[in-house]
């Protein structure tokens, strides 16, 4: 699928795309204005040495570079929890099979059946994650919370957006590669697991951030 249709030209060159069960076009055509505001969000991304250089986790400055250009739009990290209740028909009549009673004879509620499921950012029907350097079981709850969201009906399609794996090459140069191990959140370790369907029937777009984006390396 040719991305110049559905991406802005100019952050085209700057993040890898990776479209997964018809993602990207899902945003463009059906949310394009939470599409846009995440195109908003790509387009301000600048990463300075110094961003590069600092801790990982709360610490590090680069989540909130999304939180500034996101949240004024009305995106919010939400969190969602919801209890299962069963309900148990019984036949009508010991004669007639497939005839059921309109009403149960027993309500059964599993408590926290979904629970802890949290996603950065949520707007309208459209998730986005960040992971710049946490480890990469992350990717797993993350697509396990967006499925999550996707199955309860709550979200049409997901975007996660991770480093690419040319930045490397700047974190060898700044001698800080020691801290961008091959088991932190990178691309590489997020297709892996889109290939291997954990995002099950929800549309994922992965992007990948690349050197352009790094101030210095445009």
């Amino acid at each position: 699928m040719a991305i110049e249709k559905y991406i802005d030209k100019d952050i085209q060159f700057r993040f890898e795309y990776y479209d997964y069960c018809h993602a990207l076009e899902i945003l463009h055509e059906s949310f394009p204005i939470e599409w846009n505001e995440i195109q908003e969000s790509l387009r301000k991304l600048e990463l300075t040495t110094a961003d590069i250089s600092k801790s990982g986790g709360n610490e590090s400055p680069i989540p909130k570079k999304f939180d500034d250009v996101l949240y004024p739009y009305g995106w919010r990290e939400i969190r969602i929890s919801g209890d299962l209740i069963v309900k148990k028909y019984p036949r009508q009549t010991a004669q007639r099979r497939g005839r059921f009673s309109d009403k149960p004879f027993e309500i059964e509620t599993i408590t926290g059946y979904i629970d802890g499921h949290n996603i950065d950012f949520l707007k309208n029907r459209v998730a986005f994650d960040l992971e710049w350097n946490s480890k990469d079981q992350t990717f797993d709850r993350d697509l396990l919370a967006m499925r999550t969201y996707f199955d309860c009906g709550l979200i049409d399609v997901g975007v996660i957006v991770t480093r690419a794996e040319e930045l490397n090459e700047i974190f060898k140069e700044m001698g800080v590669i020691s801290k961008y191990g091959a088991s932190t959140t990178w691309i590489g370790k997020l297709i892996y697991r889109l290939d291997s369907r954990r995002n099950g029937g929800c549309p994922i777009l992965a992007i990948g951030i690349k050197k352009g984006c790094v101030k210095g390396y445009e």
